[in-house]
């Protein structure tokens, strides 16, 4: 019977794995999509590099201080998700504001919520963040113990 200790470690390395693969797979759609056109637009694009950093160093160290980086970054990424979410609905509000200057009311929004800019797009990086504070989620690294966690395959309880 495998323990819980087992059971949560695994679902760590699980939740771990999915948000490595949805970083890389976010990142080069970004990067092939060329939203790299100025400060605003690379603010994903550093922060997941980030991600990928922190878990490197937590990878090598496994120290407490790396998984509190991480947290940190996983909280930007949150806020960076909600920013990006009203930059994109409001990119397309002047878009479709002069595109169509009859537009207004329900119609103006309903087209700003469709348009070409994927409104809800930048919540990808509020995925990132809750998998990633997941991730964290009373990890044993952060309360000072340190074999419960960390082997590739967890002990079970004698």
């Amino acid at each position: 019977m495998i323990s819980q200790q087992a059971t949560v470690a695994l679902l760590r390395q699980a939740i771990l794995a999915v948000l490595v693969i949805v970083v890389v797979g976010t990142s080069t759609e970004l990067v092939l999509l060329k939203h790299t056109d100025g400060f605003w637009q690379l603010i994903p694009l550093v922060l997941m590099g980030l991600i990928v950093a922190v878990l490197l160093w937590y990878a090598i160290t496994r120290h407490a201080a790396a998984l509190r980086s991480f947290q940190a970054v996983m909280v930007l990424s949150f806020i960076s998700g909600g920013i990006g979410v009203i930059q994109h609905f409001r990119a397309n509000l002047v878009y479709a504001a002069e595109s169509d200057p009859s537009l207004s009311g329900r119609a103006l929004y309903m087209d700003a919520i469709w348009g070409s800019t994927p409104a809800l797009a930048p919540g990808t990086m509020v995925q990132l963040a809750l998998l990633g504070l997941a991730f964290t989620f009373r990890h044993p690294r952060l309360r000072g113990r340190t074999a419960e966690d960390d082997s590739s395959s967890p002990k079970e309880p004698s």
